[in-house]
C-alpha cells in the first residue's frame, strides 16, 4: 500500500478546503489535499446538463465570496476566475396577479427609488439602513469571520457607535426578519427584501435571527451585489484549486477518506478506501460534516462521550429541492422589472413567507413553495446561446421528508408557481432536470439527505453552539485535528472563513507560542468534553 508523508492532509475538496491548502501552503507547509469525489469544488461546482447550457448544481451567487476578507487575499482574478452581474441583483413580486416587484439595485439610491415609489418613507428608511451598515458592516463581517472569542470586531463596533447603540443594534440583530420589517418599513416592498433574504437560511422569518440574516444578506447585495463566476460556479472552485496547487499543495480527487488514526491523542495519518496512507507530521484539516467526522472517520475511543451525546442533538437544515431549465427564450413574468434579475425570490408574500415556514417546522408539503429562482444567462451570457435562459430554482423540503415522491411532487408545485407568475413559462422549457436530496448528496457525500449548509443556522446551533456546544473554534479534542467545514463556525456560505480559521489554527499552534496555545485550548476543551 502506497505510503506518503505531508505536513498537513486536507480531507475533503470543497471550497473551505481548498482555502486550508492555500493558506498552509503558503506558509511553506507541505499539503496534500484528498477529495472523495472525481473533482474538487463541493457544493461549489456547475455541468452542463443540456448541450450548450450551464447549470449551477448547488450553489450560484456569492455575495459573501465578495465580501470575504479570506477570498479577497487568494486574488482568485489572478488565476483565471471573472465575475460578472445581473443588472438587477434580485426581484420580488408578492403575488402572483401583481404588475409590480421589489428591486435590489447595485445603486442604493435606485433601490431607494423605487421604494419610496410604493411608500415614500421607505426611501429614506432604506438610505438609513445603509448608512447604518456603512457604519458597523465591517465590524459585524469581522466579528463573524473570526474565531472565539471575536475581539477586534466587537472593540471596532463599540469605537464606531458607542455601549448605547450597541445594545440597540444587538437588539435590532436578534429580531425576527418579519418584525425587523414592520419596525423599519411601512410598505410590503422593502420588507421584503428583508424577509426574502432571511429565507436564504433555514430559520423561520417568525424565528430570533432570521432578521440578521436578512439584513446581512441584503446589504450585501446592495453593496456588492450578487456576482456569480462567468462560466459557471465550478470556474470559482477551478481558481482556487489553481491558487492551492501554485502555492504548492497537492489535490487527489477519487479518494474517499475512510479513517483518521488516533495515537496519543493526536491525529497522525489519513486512510483512503483505494488503500493510500497519508502521514499527517503537523494537522489534519477536516473539510467534512461534523458528524462524519465524529462517527466515522475517527476512532470511538478518541472522541469524548459527551461530545458524542451532543451530536445526538445536531440539527441538519431542510433538505433541498432543486429544477433545473434549459428554455428557448426570455421568462414571461407579469411583473415589470423581474426579467433584469439575476435572483427571484418567489411564491411568497411577506406572509407567506411565514405560512410557508410554519409547513416546514410543522412537517407539511407546502402547497405553494417559496424558491429562490436564478436567471442565469441574465446574470452570466455565456450560460446559454443568446436568445435563451439557463435557470433553475430551489425550494426546501420539511426536515424528516427527504423521499423522492415528495421531492418530485413539489417539484411540479414549483413548475405550477412559475406558470402563476410567468404564464407561458412551461412553453419555454426544452430541458428540465430535478436534483431530490438523494440525488444531491449521492453528487456530494457531505450533503447528507440534500442539506447544503452544514446544519441548521437557528440560533441554537450557531456561534460557539455550532455543531455542537464547545468554543465556537476549528480545534477538536482530538490534536493537530481540525474541523474546517461548513459544521464549523461560522457556517454555510461561500466564504472560506471555516478552512481558513482552521488553517490558522493549525500555525498558530506550530508557531512560537504554540506549546503555551495548545494547552490553553486543550484544558478549554476537557472543560467543556470531559
Amino acid at each position: 500500500m502506497p505510503v506518503v508523508t505531508a505536513d498537513a492532509v486536507v480531507v475533503g475538496g470543497g471550497h473551505h478546503g481548498l482555502v486550508a491548502a492555500a493558506l498552509l501552503a503558503d506558509a511553506g507547509w507541505d499539503v496534500c489535499l484528498l477529495e472523495a469525489t472525481d473533482g474538487v469544488g463541493g457544493a461549489v461546482r456547475s455541468a452542463e446538463l443540456h448541450p450548450g447550457f450551464t447549470a449551477d448544481l448547488f450553489s450560484a451567487f456569492y455575495p459573501l465570496y465578495a465580501a470575504s476578507p479570506v477570498l479577497q487575499a487568494l486574488d482568485l482574478g489572478a488565476h483565471g476566475l471573472r465575475v460578472s452581474h445581473a443588472p438587477v441583483v434580485l426581484a420580488h413580486p408578492p403575488r402572483p396577479d401583481g404588475d409590480r416587484a421589489a428591486l435590489l439595485f447595485r445603486d442604493r439610491e435606485a433601490t431607494a427609488a423605487r421604494l419610496a415609489e410604493e411608500h415614500a418613507r421607505d426611501g429614506d428608511a432604506w438610505l438609513e439602513l445603509c448608512r447604518q451598515w456603512d457604519t458597523v458592516g465591517d465590524a459585524v463581517l469581522r466579528t463573524l469571520f473570526t474565531t472565539f472569542p471575536p475581539v477586534r470586531g466587537p472593540m471596532a463596533l463599540l469605537r464606531a457607535i458607542g455601549t448605547a447603540e450597541a445594545l440597540r443594534l444587538a437588539r435590532f440583530l436578534l429580531l425576527p426578519a418579519k418584525r425587523m420589517g414592520e419596525e423599519l418599513f411601512a410598505g410590503e416592498g422593502a420588507r421584503l427584501l428583508l424577509a426574502g433574504n432571511a429565507a436564504h437560511a433555514d430559520a423561520p422569518v417568525d424565528a430570533p435571527v432570521s432578521g440578521a440574516f436578512g439584513w446581512l444578506l441584503a446589504m450585501l447585495g446592495q453593496k456588492h451585489g450578487f456576482p456569480v463566476p462567468v462560466g459557471g460556479a465550478g470556474e470559482l472552485s477551478a481558481a482556487l484549486e489553481r491558487r492551492a496547487r501554485t502555492a504548492g499543495a497537492t489535490v487527489h480527487c477519487g479518494q474517499p477518506v475512510e479513517r483518521i488514526d488516533v495515537r496519543g491523542g493526536r491525529a497522525v495519518a489519513v486512510h483512503t478506501s483505494s488503500g493510500l496512507t497519508v502521514r499527517a507530521r503537523r494537522a489534519v484539516i477536516a473539510d467534512v460534516n461534523a458528524p462524519l467526522l465524529y462517527r466515522e472517520l475517527l476512532p470511538a475511543d478518541a472522541v469524548p462521550a459527551r461530545l458524542l451525546r451532543d451530536l445526538d442533538k445536531f440539527e441538519w437544515d431542510t433538505p433541498v429541492v432543486k429544477v433545473n431549465w434549459a428554455l428557448d427564450g426570455p421568462i414571461p413574468w407579469r411583473a415589470d422589472g423581474v426579467a433584469d434579475a439575476g435572483t427571484v425570490h418567489l411564491g411568497a408574500d411577506e406572509l407567506g413567507l411565514v405560512r410557508w415556514s410554519a409547513d416546514l417546522e410543522s412537517r407539511t408539503l407546502p402547497a405553494s413553495p417559496f424558491m429562490l429562482f436564478g436567471q442565469m444567462t441574465t446574470a452570466d451570457a455565456s450560460r446559454s446561446p443568446a436568445g435563451t435562459q439557463s435557470a433553475w430554482a430551489y425550494t426546501h423540503l420539511p426536515r424528516g421528508i427527504d423521499d423522492d415522491a415528495s421531492a418530485d411532487e413539489v417539484a411540479r408545485r414549483v413548475d405550477a408557481v412559475l406558470e402563476e407568475f410567468a404564464p407561458g413559462f412551461a412553453g419555454r422549457v426544452v430541458h428540465r432536470h430535478v436534483q431530490r436530496p438523494g440525488d444531491i448528496s449521492a453528487t456530494d457525500p457531505n450533503l447528507v439527505g440534500g442539506a447544503v449548509n452544514g446544519g441548521t443556522a437557528q440560533l441554537f446551533q450557531q456561534l460557539v453552539f455550532r455543531p455542537v456546544p464547545g468554543l465556537g473554534r476549528a480545534e477538536t479534542p482530538v490534536g493537530n485535528l481540525y474541523l474546517g467545514g461548513s459544521s464549523a463556525h461560522p457556517g454555510g456560505g461561500v466564504h472560506g472563513i471555516c478552512g481558513a480559521l482552521a488553517a490558522r489554527a493549525a500555525l498558530g499552534d506550530h508557531g512560537k507560542l504554540g506549546f503555551a496555545r495548545r494547552r490553553a485550548v486543550s484544558a478549554a476543551l476537557d472543560l467543556v468534553y470531559r
